[in-house]
């Protein structure tokens, strides 16, 4: 690895930490603004002023904002996430038990969009100019302008409505076999890989279509090297960065759709946790999930730089 690779890989890391401290602040500051009082919440609108304001001071609520950010920050550092003011548990452990869920689900999603948004991509960019390459590039435009809870309530509608394919609700507690496994995950999947093929496959095209017209693979193709002896040898390894920024800005979009997923279906992951926690106004809990989603976003868009550097031949080289 050289100097010039080691002093951009130092002050991307640098950077994701500034970033991440600067998300921590904005998501405290915005989580307090919620409208609403988790006090108020748990008492009921019965409750009396004086009933209430003891609650707030049992809950710590009645701190000064900097003094609990301060808290919050540190305790955030050392990984204690604290306990709901809901039901008194920890956070870890409400986040522990639905945390594999949400990772089955991004994993299984992943698994299906990724090599069918990289087929397209570069095959789209293999045959650019053909009627493929146009009916490609119509479709990811008009699925990119699609939004997820469309998507999600038109599969709902047709499959599990009308057709009655599939469950409405994806419920964990009823699989018993593969087929309900397809069952279960069959819409969330698929309305998530709306969400990420298109955006995917059209990033991909373009990273090999700019290696495509390079002047290295000119020079093979002026030597007589066949097209899939051009796509495989010259144009893939030096189109890895790009399209592994594709994959890793793709799936970043999942965290976004998670949220409108996981709730329409009601399945019981993160988002879904996330989204219980914001009606009830169960602010360590709301914060602990946006830090989440928030450090599963930087570690997404750090990998996809670092890979961009990797392999960078000019930085490989000196």
């Amino acid at each position: 690895m050289t100097a010039a690779i080691g002093r951009l890989l130092l002050t991307r890391f640098l950077l994701s930490l500034a970033t991440l401290i600067f998300v921590a602040s904005a998501v405290f500051a915005i989580t307090n603004l919620l409208p609403g009082d988790v006090a108020q919440e748990l008492l009921g609108q019965a409750a009396t002023p004086e009933a209430v304001a003891g609650l707030r001071t049992a809950l710590g609520l009645d701190v000064p904002p900097l003094q609990r950010y301060i808290a919050w920050l540190g305790n955030l550092v050392t990984g204690n996430l604290g306990n709901s003011l809901v039901n008194g548990q920890p956070v870890t452990a409400l986040i522990g038990s639905r945390i594999g869920n949400s990772l089955l689900l991004a994993a299984i999603t992943a698994l299906v969009a990724v090599p069918i948004a990289i087929g397209l991509g570069i095959t789209a960019a293999v045959w650019r100019g053909s009627l493929y390459d146009r009916l490609v590039g119509a479709a990811t435009v008009l699925v990119v302008s699609v939004p997820e809870f469309l998507v999600a309530s038109t599969a709902v509608l047709i499959f599990a409505v009308h057709l009655q394919w599939v469950p409405a609700l994806s419920q964990l507690g009823r699989i018993t076999g593969l087929a309900d496994v397809v069952r279960v995950f069959a819409l969330p999947v698929m309305t998530l890989t709306f969400v990420v093929v298109a955006q995917m496959a059209r990033m991909t095209r373009a990273a090999l279509v700019d290696v495509l017209s390079s002047s290295y693979v000119e020079m093979a193709r002026l030597k007589g090297a066949g097209p899939i002896r051009i796509v495989v040898w010259h144009a893939l390894p030096n189109a890895i960065g790009p399209i592994a920024n594709a994959v890793a800005f793709s799936l970043s979009f999942l965290l976004g759709g998670v949220i409108i997923v996981e709730t329409i279906f009601s399945y019981p992951g993160i988002a879904k946790l996330m989204v219980d926690g914001v009606a009830t106004r169960d602010l360590p809990l709301v914060q602990a999930c946006a830090m989440l989603f928030c450090g599963a976003y930087l570690v997404l868009v750090t990998a996809a730089d670092v890979a961009a550097i990797l392999a960078n031949p000019r930085l490989r080289k000196g």
